[in-house]
């Protein structure tokens, strides 16, 4: 298929390259300039988009992604299909897929799981939301880009789901962090700390596949000085999705609230900023009650 990719950025950039890997004729365009291996360069994205059987944004907010989808939409085949890749609110992801429909393009809401090492890899998650149509005719790109991919039903399913599982990460991680200071000022070994939770009722992605202790657990961001995976700015993006659509639907999230808060103050207020978000461990190895 002939694919245009908006958005060459650290997950759009290898997720692209798999693409065109797979024999795909695959063109691109980033407003800073980045390319992706084996994908041509265009001037614009409706460049991108002009003559795409599908088309596939990878954007870093709503807002953004709401101005590119009125820009390329109109050029774009009725009958091809615009896939969004992004994380961004439900509220823009089901204004895309009504400006969709209404020019006759299939639409796929499907933000991913899995970070930069997933995206070049090619075994992202993919959580999709859109017609039964529009999910059909985007599945076999989200087989070569990823090893996992949900349904989860129409527009919009796809950013809820990828909210409310970085809800839960957010969470999870915090605490893991937090057990880890606690468990060191208590005087407890963290590899014993480890063997102990990620066998038993503590167990989590946070501890078992992503520990933020360094030598502990398979190698993780926190091995190499906490260089991002996924940054820490990135969670608090997620994070305040997530509290925006709480209040949206009057869903009671106080851990969600207290992750968002606390993410805020890391990033904003301290030295979060590029770090990884398992970053929030030496942030409470140095802190008392008070």
């Amino acid at each position: 298929m002939k694919i245009g990719f908006i958005g060459l950025g650290n997950m759009g950039a290898p997720m692209a390259a798999n693409l065109a890997a797979a024999g795909h004729d695959v063109s691109g365009f980033d407003v800073a300039g980045t390319t992706a291996k084996g994908v041509s360069s265009a001037t614009s994205a409706v460049e991108v988009a002009d003559g795409a059987d599908i088309v596939i944004a990878m954007l870093p907010n709503g807002d953004i992604l709401r101005a590119v989808a009125a820009e390329v939409i109109p050029t774009m085949r009725a009958g091809t299909t615009f896939i969004d890749c992004s994380t961004v609110d439900v509220d823009s992801a089901r204004a895309v897929a009504a400006m969709a429909e209404a020019a006759g393009i299939l639409c796929v809401d499907a933000p991913v799981s899995g970070g930069i090492g997933g995206a070049a890899g090619g075994t992202l998650t993919f959580m999709a939301g859109g017609s039964e149509a529009a999910f059909a005719s985007a599945a076999p790109l989200f087989d070569i880009m990823g090893q996992k991919v949900v349904h989860c039903g129409d527009a919009g399913a796809g950013q809820a789901a990828k909210i409310c599982n970085n809800m839960i990460l957010g969470a999870t991680m915090i605490a893991t962090c937090e057990a880890f200071a606690l468990a060191d000022k208590l005087g407890l070994e963290r590899q014993k700390m480890f063997d102990v939770v990620s066998t038993s009722s503590g167990f989590s992605w946070s501890m078992n596949t992503y520990c933020p202790a360094p030598g502990v657990g398979p190698t993780s961001p926190a091995d190499n000085g906490y260089t991002p995976g996924f940054a820490a700015e990135l969670m608090l993006k997620d994070l305040g999705l997530s509290q925006q659509a709480a209040a949206a639907v009057d869903a009671d999230t106080p851990m969600g609230q207290r992750a968002l808060e606390l993410y805020r103050q890391f990033v904003e207020d301290e030295d979060g900023k590029g770090k990884d978000f398992s970053a929030m461990l030496p942030r409470f190895e140095t802190r008392g009650r008070s």
